[in-house]
């Protein structure tokens, strides 16, 4: 097999996992897709494994969308609000980090991916309100939350489920569960946006991306599956989220350090 065909495979094989990962809780996708494309499947510069990888789970969360749409779990109210004001703010986020140093944007994508995870520990008890919608009373605050996300999102080439989860529960009250079929109207959003500014300056890897779309299709059924029996358990959807962050996290400030130390 050569190298080519064996990053291909390793890219179908990542694609299964962030695809699963999408589907059970929302952003996890977004978390793992950069990491994998750098650690797994071998793309040398962190600018285009971050362009394709917003490629990659973009496609895959409309795929997931689907599926909660199906299950009647998408708030589209708050889900295109929150979006609309991200697309923004994701458009100038991409643009400022295919101007950053590749491995420090690693690093610092790991920070905050800790920060985040303390925050889900936090709330992993919280129950939230079941029907919330977005009226004139939420709207203001559901865009800020969106477009603070979408900065974030763009800046660090990622899909942003793991903030837009949180931040359409602190903006809504909706339950986790709800947040996470409705986040991914944002992660689809999101992605595009930081997508295409990436693929203007010729970083995303098509091959790969597709692939990787590929395998994310599949891996998305069972996701969705699990998150509606998971959906019962109280927190244990945010625990897991906040275990799973912490755990690449570890891993990536560890070799981000090393790279940027050598």
């Amino acid at each position: 097999m050569s190298l080519f065909d064996l990053a291909h495979l390793l890219a179908a094989l990542s694609g299964v996992l962030v695809g699963f990962t999408l589907g059970l809780v929302g952003g996890g996708g977004s978390i793992l897709a950069v990491p994998l494309m750098v650690y797994v499947v071998g793309v040398k510069s962190p600018h285009v494994a971050i362009g394709t990888s917003a490629l990659a789970v973009a496609a895959n969360a409309l795929v997931g969308l689907f599926n909660h749409a199906r299950a009647h779990n998408v708030t589209w109210s708050c889900g295109g609000a929150y979006a609309a004001a991200g697309v923004i703010g994701a458009l100038a986020g991409s643009s400022l980090g295919k101007a950053f140093d590749g491995q420090k944007l690693l690093f610092l994508f790991a920070l905050l991916m800790l920060v985040v995870a303390a925050l889900m520990f936090r709330s992993r008890s919280q129950q939230g309100i079941e029907g919330v919608t977005c009226t004139r009373d939420n709207l203001p605050k559901v865009a800020s939350f969106g477009f603070g996300t979408g900065v974030l999102s763009g800046f660090f080439g990622i899909g942003g489920g793991f903030l837009i989860v949180p931040g359409l529960v602190a903006s809504t009250a909706m339950t986790t569960y709800r947040a996470i079929g409705t986040s991914l109207v944002a992660v689809s959003a999101f992605g595009l946006t930081t997508a295409l500014n990436y693929a203007v300056s010729g970083l995303v890897d098509w091959g790969v991306a597709g692939a990787f779309v590929a395998g994310g299709v599949a891996g998305s059924l069972g996701g969705t599956s699990l998150a509606s029996k998971l959906s019962t358990s109280k927190g244990l959807l945010s625990t897991i989220f906040a275990g799973m962050i912490v755990l690449v996290a570890a891993y990536m400030l560890y070799r981000s350090a090393a790279a940027i130390g050598a």
